[in-house]
């Protein structure tokens, strides 16, 4: 294959100030061939200049139209708001994080315009595990804490508690829904601080590693609507961390379920960019509208969690996807993808079809595996 151009516009979600590339996986980009196009001032918020970029090979331009309308490839960070639907177009490629159970309007969009658009989220290894989520899950997860110790304070309308508690007066409750990357992070953070902390997930094993993970620290549930209830009642922090890759978050955790919490409790649910798995979240808000208060509980619904540390998320995302940029690069779609298997569950569409198994399923859209598509021309 000849040189690829790949494009990176600044990001337009709020509050987002992450980058799909930092001036290091420029470098490696062009000194395989490649041509790195990005917008003014898309790294600022990462802290890089963009005379980093253009020392490190990358061409810097004023508008994210010509960005897109240059670029063969382009990377980004998080899912295309509506406002730049308008730049798809067939042939082009689009690799970033997607959610499109969670957005049909994108969905539909990618497919109308015939975008190969490939998912980080999806992008999955034969273990199960998913290499390109989980910095930003390990970031989500920690931070999921950070947060609720936050709201928890009365000046941010908690009940006033501090996590961890002192000597004399209990510490905090807190409860994990899920015990994956999310899970076990935020459990980390939280026992750090010396909460009371409980991990629920539906898979034994996993209960198992986390219990000799953290030496018995952390109590270990077995996930079910009776030990929801019942762990749930009276905590002082929720943390929703249920994912099943590239599906709709399933609703597991009932309005019922947070009313009885402590009043002045918060609820963070880190699967809200997949549709969320709490009954009482019911829509996204921002870093800069972050909470709302339901049953007593305030709320924490924020859909790109890691942007508020984009200095961190930016080297840690970039680390992981900048291997599979040059991979798409250097050989193309369809032969990255008969390469490497992961990369190939990565692609979500494809010439107006939906190419990924769950993603199809929680649309309600007819699958049709890539190759498939390849293959009909």
């Amino acid at each position: 294959m000849g040189p690829v151009v790949i494009g990176v516009p600044k990001e337009r979600k709020d509050s987002e100030h992450r980058v799909a590339l930092t001036p290091a996986g420029v470098h490696q980009l062009v000194q395989a061939g490649h041509r790195v196009v990005l917008e003014a001032g898309a790294g600022q918020g990462s802290g890089f200049a963009d005379a980093d970029y253009a020392a490190a090979g990358g061409e810097v331009v004023a508008s994210a139209d010509e960005v897109w309308q240059r670029a063969t490839m382009v990377m980004k960070v998080k899912e295309p708001e509506p406002e730049e639907y308008g730049y798809f177009r067939p042939g082009l490629v689009l690799f970033t994080y997607l959610h499109l159970a969670a957005v049909p309007a994108l969905a539909k969009a990618l497919l109308a315009a015939g975008v190969t658009a490939i998912a980080y989220e999806t992008v999955q290894l034969a273990d199960g595990s998913l290499p390109l989520l989980s910095p930003m899950s390990e970031i989500a997860g920690r931070m999921s804490i950070q947060i609720a110790a936050h709201f928890l304070e009365k000046a941010h309308g908690g009940r006033g508690e501090l996590l961890g508690g002192v000597p004399g007066v209990p510490p905090a409750r807190v409860v994990v829904v899920g015990g994956g990357m999310v899970g076990m992070n935020a459990a980390r953070i939280a026992v750090g601080l010396g909460a009371q902390v409980t991990v629920l997930d539906t898979n034994l094993a996993r209960l198992r590693e986390l219990d000799q993970m953290f030496g018995g620290r952390v109590r270990t549930v077995m996930s079910n609507p009776y030990n929801l209830r019942a762990e749930i009642a009276g905590c002082d922090v929720l943390v929703g961390a249920v994912l099943v890759p590239g599906a709709r978050a399933p609703k597991i955790v009932t309005t019922d379920m947070v009313a009885g919490m402590n009043p002045g409790g918060v609820v963070v649910d880190v699967a809200i960019d997949q549709g969320g798995s709490i009954e009482t979240i019911d829509h996204v808000t921002t870093h800069s509208r972050p909470v709302y208060e339901r049953c007593g509980v305030l709320h924490y619904a924020v859909a790109n969690i890691p942007g508020a540390v984009p200095r961190t998320a930016t080297l840690a995302l970039t680390h992981v996807t900048v291997p599979y940029a040059l991979c798409l690069a250097n050989l193309g779609v369809e032969a990255a993808a008969r390469r490497d298997p992961a990369l190939a569950k990565g692609i979500n569409t494809m010439r107006g079809r939906v190419t990924n198994e769950a993603v199809a399923r929680s649309l309600g859209l007819p699958y049709t595996p890539w190759t498939e598509v390849v293959d009909a021309g």
